[in-house]
């Protein structure tokens, strides 16, 4: 099983790429995919698009995990422009049949730390330390990518089994 997980954002989204080895996982890939607030939303977008549809194409995973997007009110401008990140990455997954999962940002702090409240850097730390990483990876937006896919990877059994696996 390969997950990809996605940080979604117009000016930084990061992609985290992992395989379940038994029970496992081992890092694969991980980056960030920046685009310039100079250039016009279209291009940005269209940009995020085909990065992501290269990964998708390159690893070939068999699910992607995306963070959920829950914004305040306060912040509709930001929860604007990063669903039309999001829109983008879900057309390059749906254009390959790839499946979606959405993640809440507590959800994924509570499978990696056990502490819905966990901060960056305790989330950094899980990543690095459940993929036997050296270095820290290169962004904190790569580093939430990996969280959510290891996230994916310890919650899917339960969840299938369940019957509330949340497809986007």
């Amino acid at each position: 099983m390969i997950v990809m997980g996605i940080d979604p954002g117009l000016a930084n989204l990061g992609i985290g790429m992992v395989r379940e080895d038994g029970k496992t996982p081992v890092y694969l890939h991980s980056e960030l995919v920046q685009t310039s607030s100079s250039s016009t939303a279209a291009n940005r977008l269209a940009f995020i698009h085909k990065a992501v549809k290269l990964q998708l194409e390159l690893h070939q995973p068999n699910a992607v995990a995306l963070e959920g997007q829950f914004f305040q009110a306060q912040h509709a401008m930001t929860a604007f422009k990063v669903g039309e990140a999001v829109g983008v990455v879900l057309l390059a997954c749906a254009e390959l049949e790839i499946p979606v999962f959405e993640y809440s940002p507590k959800a994924v702090k509570l499978a990696l730390v056990g502490n819905g409240n966990a901060s960056k850097d305790q989330i950094i730390f899980m990543v690095r330390a459940t993929l036997q990483l050296r270095e820290n990876p290169n962004s904190s937006h790569s580093a939430d990518a990996l969280a959510l896919a290891l996230t994916h990877l310890a919650s899917r059994r339960v969840k299938e089994f369940a019957g509330t696996l949340r497809k986007v």
